[in-house]
């Protein structure tokens, strides 16, 4: 994907959103503004938020909240998945917004428009309402009826919109101008023939923050829990992606149906041995759990769509049910950063929406968990474990519940205490603690933590990650504290430390495909992981890149080195290895990877 144009646009549109709703707040807080006539409760609101957080980061949210939905209904514009195109014209040679002009001549969908605000854009429109921008300010109305609509099939991105982030939104959404037009611009209809548009468009709008966080790691300036998505995002190419992918869990169907045609479309498949016994068995597609425990936008388990798409056609599922069976049941996203979980989340949704016509209509919603640090008193969790019994909150749940309490910093790479709560989740769902508010907060902390531990259970057969690169140099105390304590043998780099946790996240003679950083390899310093890795586990195979894999990111110089391991130990068994750190591009390393497996 030509991602030059994409780049330019995320980053001007950040500095843009960003001055508009800060302008826009600093009007709506004024003494004298409207809204506080108008719409006191939601001014309310947002100077309650203010007080919650900083005026910075609120600005910072609502602008992002608007980048975000603004390039989703794009995309899905110009795929026809809305029922009107809600930020682009009928036709792309025209310039109004196809929605706008279908209301100015009288059409409003009475479905997703409510009633009462169908009424306000008439009379907006009709002249009858004063107004200083009447087609403006009606526009901007169907825009949030729209996201609003959108609520049922997507509630992780078209949240009911607050009443304080409409007061945000920016003014000017129908000049030439304006972001939209700018959203038009660089997300033309090819760039929108892929989902990974949205995430290569995220990982542009973080970059001038990335790049912050950077600069105060030269100044000493540890990266702090609120910096880790930043410093951390990397958008995986393609190729990387499809390797990874087709040799753990494209091998693993290929090793139960060695007959299969799924070997026809995958470029960069390793056939195994032909003699192989020694695997992971599995029966039916549902089994077959993929987990990103470091998913960002969703690269690795949108093309893991793709496979299990081809596997459940080729086992003859009736084509109405296989999108809800590969979201319901095969794909498994973690992410410590709420943006990129809900990117993962659309991206999943619009692979399905594509496949099927009425998929919006399910309200099926992805299996993505944004990890969050849940935090209990002990005063709460003493009336708490006397109203539901120590039967129930055994000492490894209560040290659980102890575990999450920094999840924002140590993310996937907790190990909760009990490996696995499924026979434990419906036995406290059925605790009715409706009667006691206090208890019910508690409650519902619980349960958010169970749920949490249920997804870091060892239970995939394949685990694939491009994990966050982090130097013990560039942690925050706490953080580094805790490396050296829970990964002494990786706790250098939290790559190093995700390839021992994704171990232990896999079933037995399972799966896990990564790509990270090549030192592990090397240094001496990891030297006890290589005799992990060697000791315990299988390199099935591993193509080393070297540097400059990742130069359509725009600079990226890390040295790297994907790589494919089972969960069991095989001594004999002889690995397929591909030198390609000669090759001095992203696409020569590509061509030689493809060639060589050939």
């Amino acid at each position: 994907m030509e991602t030059t144009r994409l780049k330019k646009f995320a980053q001007h549109a950040r500095r843009l959103l960003l001055e508009q709703v800060g302008a826009k707040l600093a009007l709506v807080l004024d003494a004298s503004s409207a809204a506080r006539r108008e719409n006191p409760q939601a001014v309310a609101q947002l100077e309650k938020q203010i007080a919650a957080s900083n005026r910075e980061q609120l600005i910072d949210k609502v602008a992002y909240t608007w980048f975000n939905r603004f390039c989703a209904l794009r995309f899905m514009d110009v795929n026809a998945y809305t029922r009107i195109r809600v930020v682009s014209p009928a036709d792309e040679g025209q310039f109004q917004p196809e929605i706008l002009a279908e209301a100015k001549a009288g059409h409003i969908d009475e479905d997703r428009v409510p009633e009462k605000i169908s009424r306000q854009i008439q009379a907006l429109l009709s002249g009858t309402a004063p107004s200083h921008d009447p087609q403006q300010e009606a526009y901007r109305l169907l825009v949030v009826a729209e996201c609003n609509s959108f609520h049922s099939a997507m509630p992780y991105l078209f949240e009911r919109i607050a009443d304080y982030t409409e007061l945000l939104m920016p003014d000017d959404l129908l000049s030439g101008n304006s972001v939209l037009a700018y959203t038009r611009e660089a997300m033309t209809p090819e760039a929108c023939t892929d989902v990974e548009v949205i995430g290569w468009l995220y990982q542009f709008y973080i970059s001038e923050k990335k790049d912050a966080v950077f600069e105060g790691l030269k100044k000493n300036q540890k990266i702090n829990p609120d910096n880790i998505p930043a410093a951390t995002q990397l958008f995986t190419p393609h190729w990387i992606v499809r390797y990874l992918v087709e040799n753990s869990l494209g091998r693993l169907w290929m090793l139960n149906h060695p007959g299969s045609g799924l070997a026809g479309q995958m470029d960069y498949y390793i056939k195994p041995d032909a003699d192989e016994v020694d695997f992971l068995k599995i029966t039916h597609p549902e089994e077959i759990k993929v987990c990103d425990p470091a998913c960002g936008s969703g690269h690795m388990l949108t093309y893991a769509f793709d496979l299990l798409y081809a596997i459940y056609e080729e086992v003859g599922t009736d084509p109405s049910e296989i999108p809800e069976k590969i979201l319901t049941y095969n794909l498994y996203g973690i992410e410590l950063d709420e943006r990129a979980g809900e990117l993962a989340a659309f991206a999943l949704t619009m692979k399905a929406r594509a496949k099927q016509r009425r998929f919006f209509n399910k309200a099926i919603k992805p299996n993505i968990c944004v990890l969050e640090k849940v935090v209990f008193s002990s005063d709460e969790m003493d009336e708490y474990i006397t109203a539901v019994g120590r039967d129930l909150l055994t000492l490894d749940l209560r040290e659980t519940l102890k575990q999450f309490e920094e999840a924002d910093n140590f993310g996937s790479l907790i190990r909760p205490n009990i490996t696995s709560v499924r026979d434990m989740l419906p036995l406290l769902e059925a605790k009715d603690m409706a009667g006691n508010l206090f208890l019910k907060g508690t409650h519902d902390k619980v349960l958010k933590v169970l749920h949490q531990t249920d997804y870091l259970s060892p239970k995939y057969p394949v685990v694939v990650a491009n994990p966050p690169y982090m130097g013990g140099k560039g942690m925050n105390a706490r953080l580094g504290a805790w490396a050296r304590e829970n990964y002494p043998r990786s706790k250098s780099d939290l790559f190093a430390m995700f390839i021992e946790r994704n171990l232990d996240l896999v079933m037995p003679a399972g799966t896990v495909a990564m790509i990270t950083m090549q030192s592990w390899m090397f240094l001496s310093s990891f030297e006890s992981l290589r005799a992990r890795i060697l000791g315990q586990h299988t390199i099935l195979s591993m193509a080393h890149m070297g540097a400059r894999a990742f130069d359509s990111i725009g600079g990226e110089v890390v040295s790297t080195t994907a790589f494919v391991l089972e969960n069991q130990h095989k001594p004999e068994y002889k690995g397929a290895y591909v030198r390609l750190v000669d090759g001095n591009s992203e696409a020569e390393k590509a061509t030689m990877l493809e060639r060589a497996i050939q």
